[in-house]
């Protein structure tokens, strides 16, 4: 290792180290082992969602390679292995973002000061595990190949294609990259290269279609992007709140990095990007990890700083004593439990008998992949737009969810959350049992 870099890289470690010691799986994760198992199993790509009762049929299947490793995953090593396989994204993620902030000419100071800042900026995008486990290293990635290319144009923009027709079978959240690459090779890179802008950029939207749905492919991101959870800010969905606290960290962090970002100067594209990025977490406050991720390199550029190199040197060696202690709590911890536990859901689907059981998001998709049968679970796009209104308003403790409670008979729902809260004062069911996390209802008799 370079002595010139060995701040960066303990912010590297440390970053990855508090990732393995605190990340856990969240909603959004595990629907994608379960249809992996379904696509195993059957050896093809259902044309519905196996494990739910409620009407799907003909829904659009892309990400299905991320479905195939998520299910792998699973089988390997169940929790542990979302949890180290998101560690690993992380630490891929905080290393490309280095790759591109020293390539910008950044110091090491300034690269570990930024670096040190993105964990906490991205608290529920870095430390829960979800689907977009894939997109952290693909994005940084991304935008290291673009602003390489940016400095010095060679036919390595080529590298985009392949890129964005490997993430399109494994994350949504190529489309960000897509506007990036966009906002690049037609506000930069057209007036250097026509012809090679242009190619790119035709070649990287076709990209986007090798999927196993090919043609139809748009059709799966219309409806993601139209679905009830998107047009309600339900969720995954909602806006940039200043009432929540992880937002208002994410404000906190982010104001100054962009700032930074200002103050280097950076080009027409990369301030359509940041404009359009800022825009995009307004809207959707799990965005902003990729604003992040693309502020993180001029940020680093704008930073002035200095400091006596002898104690530079001593305070890193000492620092380093932080991410190996992380490191190996996070080889000794269990995975936080987040969803209902093993007897409990086994005991549901007793009551059950065979008939779908209603849940919340993250126990439906535990149950599913369980191998039980639920009435509706991610992703939830596939459904009729009035499955998923109904579906949202009993999650949300609304009046107009109690008509899902009339055509069930058993209920797993998380303790403490809205629909548990309205399900205890309703005297058409009765607690059966509950655990740390979650609560069984049945009809009663």
């Amino acid at each position: 290792m370079r002595a010139e870099s060995r701040l960066s890289w303990l912010a590297v470690a440390a970053g990855s180290a508090l990732c393995a010691a605190v990340a856990a799986v969240g909603a959004d994760a595990r629907w994608l082992a379960a249809l992996g198992a379904a696509i195993t199993q059957a050896g093809r790509i259902p044309a519905s969602i196996p494990y739910a009762s409620a009407p799907s049929h003909d829904w659009v299947n892309v990400p299905v390679l991320g479905e195939l490793v998520f299910h792998w995953l699973e089988s390997l090593g169940g929790d542990r292995a979302l949890v180290a396989a998101q560690a690993f994204a992380v630490s891929a993620m905080l290393a490309l973002v280095l790759r591109d902030m020293r390539a910008s000419g950044a110091t090491d100071t300034a690269c570990a000061l930024v670096l040190t800042a993105i964990p906490f900026a991205a608290v529920s995008s870095l430390f829960v595990v979800r689907a977009q486990l894939f997109s952290l290293p693909l994005f940084a990635l991304a935008l290291l190949l673009v602003r390489g290319e940016a400095r010095t144009p060679s036919r390595r923009i080529w590298l985009l294609v392949p890129l964005i027709a490997l993430w399109s079978n494994l994350h949504g959240a190529v489309l960000t990259a897509l506007v990036v690459a966009t906002a690049y090779l037609l506000l930069d890179r057209l007036r250097q290269d026509r012809g090679v802008a242009l190619g790119v950029l035709a070649a990287s939207w076709a990209a986007l279609f090798v999927t196993p749905a090919l043609s139809r492919t748009g059709e799966y991101y219309v409806g993601v992007l139209h679905s009830e959870p998107a047009a309600s800010g339900f969720g995954l969905w909602a806006p940039l709140s200043l009432h929540n606290p992880l937002d208002v960290l994410f404000v906190a962090v982010a104001g100054p990095l962009l700032c930074l970002a200002l103050r280097a100067q950076p080009r027409r594209w990369e301030l359509f990007c940041l404009a359009v990025l800022a825009a995009g977490t307004v809207h959707v406050g799990r965005n902003s990890i990729w604003l992040v991720l693309f502020v993180a390199a001029p940020a680093a550029r704008g930073v002035r700083f200095g400091g006596d190199v002898q104690a530079k040197r001593f305070l890193t060696t000492c620092a380093w004593i932080v991410p190996i202690v992380l490191l190996a709590s996070a080889l000794s911890r269990t995975p936080v439990q987040t969803v209902a536990g093993s007897p409990l859901r086994a005991r549901a689907a007793t009551l059950a008998a065979g008939r779908p059981i209603l849940a919340d998001a993250e126990d439906a998709e535990q149950l599913a992949l369980d191998g039980r049968r639920v009435w509706i679970a991610n992703p939830i796009d596939a459904f009729a737009r009035s499955d998923q209104r109904a579906y949202l308003a009993w999650l949300a403790g609304g009046r107009r969810g109690d008509a899902l409670l009339e055509r069930h008979d058993v209920v797993l729902v998380q303790l403490g959350s809205d629909a548990q809260t309205r399900l205890a004062g309703n005297r058409a069911f009765r607690e059966v049992a509950r655990d740390d996390v979650a609560v069984l209802y049945r009809r009663a008799s």
